[in-house]
């Protein structure tokens, strides 16, 4: 059993999922994720001077490798950014899965600095967007996301992430289950 934060869950689910290179640029909501990318380990990034480029570039990834590409942007401006590249890989039918931050659940609709409706800006390019409102569907979402990016007719899938669900002050006690995805267990569960 292992205690791990949101963003580490995030980073451990990119790795069950074979991910070598995240393509981003860094900005507030997203910064936990960053760090866990850093203590975990295990997958490169890619630093970008627009979040443009970054999704050009895990597009030009996946075309390349027939892997999904991987995005990290954050909120607001950081999110509405990619919306070109994403637009192109929907219309390529290119597998993407792109992470963007977002504000604190509890400010969601209350027009908090830097937010915006990722999910309903995505919807029309997208094959699928989510809202992760819990840390403990972190690890189902992901796997659903990368599932949706590859199957059928590929495309990219937006996550949308809040930053109190990154939390690195909040761990959550977790252990690997046989298919690989980590299960979050019920602190009534746990015995020491």
């Amino acid at each position: 059993m292992e205690m791990l934060s949101g963003a580490e869950m995030v980073v451990r689910s990119l790795i069950d999922q074979g991910v070598k290179q995240v393509f981003g640029y860094p900005g507030g909501a997203v910064l936990d994720i960053y760090d866990a990318l850093h203590t975990v380990g295990g997958i490169d990034h890619v630093l970008v001077r627009h979040e443009q480029a970054a999704v050009h570039m895990a597009d030009g990834l996946a075309r390349a490798t027939g892997d999904v590409g991987v995005v990290l942007v954050t909120s607001g401006p950081g999110a509405t950014n990619a919306i070109t590249g994403i637009a192109t890989a929907y219309m390529d039918s290119i597998p993407l899965v792109i992470l963007s931050g977002q504000v604190a659940t509890s400010l969601i609709g209350y027009d908090a600095f830097q937010e915006c409706d990722m999910v309903g800006i995505s919807r029309p390019v997208v094959k699928h967007s989510f809202l992760v409102k819990q840390t403990e569907d972190i690890p189902l979402v992901l796997k659903k996301a990368f599932w949706l990016a590859a199957s059928g007719r590929p495309g990219p899938v937006v996550v949308d992430l809040p930053k109190d669900i990154l939390n690195p002050a909040k761990k959550n006690a977790v252990c690997l289950a046989g298919d690989g995805q980590y299960a979050l267990l019920q602190s009534h569960n746990i015995r020491t």
